[in-house]
């Protein structure tokens, strides 16, 4: 359904969105780059709100959020469009087409904040495709579900404007942020984007108290140089060593699908060397049978969260505190 964006500004013969760092200028009757916003006669229509492509209950691990409420479930909506081009994207048949090829089920702010409680869920969460293209219908979301004491999470590529994240600041409690690369290379020839402005925003959310995890997707050939790793995991360190940081396996996915998996063992050398760098909480994903998304004891190394897929094995915290030295935890309880 069709509502009028909270974001813009008119010029002379078109309309500038700000919903995010592209600033489309969009003129009458067309869409900006995300397919999801239109000028129709001086006016834009965010044209997806409300509109769900996708919904489920996850695990918050599914996210992935490893220090945000641990074991809870989060109900899980997703709309349609993206503002990035991802040659990679694992969610290409939502983010990369338009409102009329998917089927939708249309599920208003007040009807998924009912779901939420009804599903036994601690958060709600805007993920499977981007969730500022549906930015209004999650502001709206979010002031319910904190009036009713849910938490709320964005699974983010990071790039929204300055005026998106200062209106949904104060009722986001936790995001998980696509770092893909730190390279304006990467992000140019692979989601024709930019850097910077990812960048910046993890440093805001940051300062504005958000719950960040770093997911980082590892791809053979295009971010896994020793170069690469070393500069996103010094950057993320220079935040909060208190970040977690999860470096994830590549699979051969959408427009590069010819490419192998990643190695595991590069996978490895990127944790070990985000440890070495400091960063107390660094998880090793998407590899089956690994002991890698497992929560350690920074300090005494002591295994406080065991993990099997998306689920907990066994919780030894008490509270956020180590059982075993006592030292403090960097988790949301």
């Amino acid at each position: 359904m069709k509502k009028e964006a909270m974001l813009y500004e008119k010029l002379n013969d078109a309309l500038n969105c700000h919903v995010c760092n592209r600033k489309c200028i969009i003129s009458n009757g067309k869409t900006g780059f995300c397919k999801m916003r239109e000028n129709d006669n001086g006016i834009l229509y965010s044209k997806n709100y409300a509109s769900a492509s996708s919904i489920a209950v996850d695990p918050i691990e599914k996210k992935p959020l490893f220090h945000f409420y641990p074991g809870s479930l989060s109900l899980s909506l997703g709309s349609i469009g993206c503002n990035f081009r991802c040659a990679y994207c694992q969610n290409w048949a939502i983010s990369q087409t338009y409102l009329d090829e998917v089927g939708i089920r249309n599920i208003l702010p007040e009807k998924a904040i009912r779901l939420t409680q009804e599903n036994h869920c601690k958060s709600i969460s805007w993920t499977y495709n981007e969730p500022t293209m549906w930015f209004e219908y999650t502001y709206d979301s979010a002031k319910l579900a904190q009036k009713k004491d849910l938490k709320t999470v964005y699974v983010t590529n990071g790039y929204m404007s300055d005026e998106t994240l200062d209106l949904i600041a104060p009722y986001l409690d936790a995001a998980n942020v696509d770092l893909k690369s730190m390279s304006d290379k990467f992000y140019q020839e692979l989601c024709q984007a930019r850097v910077e402005p990812v960048l910046e925003n993890i440093r805001t959310m940051h300062e504005k108290g958000i719950h960040i995890e770093i997911t980082n997707l590892v791809i053979p050939g295009h971010n896994d140089s020793e170069e690469d790793l070393k500069s996103l995991v010094e950057f993320v360190a220079d935040v909060d060593i208190g970040i977690p940081l999860h470096f994830t396996r590549f699979y051969p996915h959408y427009k590069m699908n010819k490419l192998s998996p990643t190695p595991v063992e590069t996978l490895e050398k990127a944790q070990k060397m985000a440890m070495d760098a400091g960063i107390k909480y660094v998880y090793v994903g998407n590899v089956p049978g690994s002991n890698g998304e497992n929560t350690n004891c920074p300090e005494c190394k002591e295994l406080l969260i065991e993990r099997d897929g998306f689920h907990i094995v066994n919780n030894k915290l008490k509270k956020d505190k180590c059982p075993e030295c006592g030292a403090k935890i960097d988790i949301v309880i």
